[in-house]
């Protein structure tokens, strides 16, 4: 028996990259460290009472508040601003095999860190929905050139 009132979700494609990653709590209005680096995902997010760093696992200090060993998974975009539910249904097959999360929304796409041990497990639960899980293939941010 189906319920004809539910739609069908739309699938994505999830990028899978290579790089092993770290979430860094740091004090409110820190500068970032020169250890700070990540080829496929850098992220800086600063609030009253914290910054938090998102950035390559290799070259945290050992002391550092951090949680490594996180792959980084990458919606394939851009996707449109206006979209409902994109994280909500990514998610939920996380949720259900249990896979932690932590994710970051950037202008093009969302992303999606877990445990390197559950990498695995939430791709698998990924194609049970329907999803595509693809390598990625990291690329070298360009430089922009500033006018002069």
């Amino acid at each position: 028996m189906t319920d004809e009132s539910q739609t069908e979700q739309p699938t994505y494609t999830l990028q899978e990259f290579p790089e092993k990653l770290a979430v860094v709590r740091l004090p409110p209005g820190s500068e970032i460290p020169a250890w700070a680096e990540s080829s496929s995902l850098f992220s800086i997010t600063a609030t009253a009472t914290e910054t938090s760093l998102v950035c390559a696992g290799r070259n945290v200090p050992t002391k550092q508040v951090a949680q490594k060993g996180l792959t980084a998974f990458a919606v394939q975009g851009p996707l449109d601003l206006a979209l409902v539910g994109v994280l909500a249904g990514l998610l939920v097959p996380l949720a259900e095999a249990a896979v932690p999360v932590f994710t970051i929304s950037t202008y093009d796409t969302d992303w999606i860190l877990v445990p390197n041990t559950d990498a695995e497990r939430a791709a698998e639960a990924w194609r049970r929905r329907g999803h595509t899980v693809v390598a990625a293939v990291p690329v070298t941010p360009s430089k922009q050139t500033k006018k002069k």
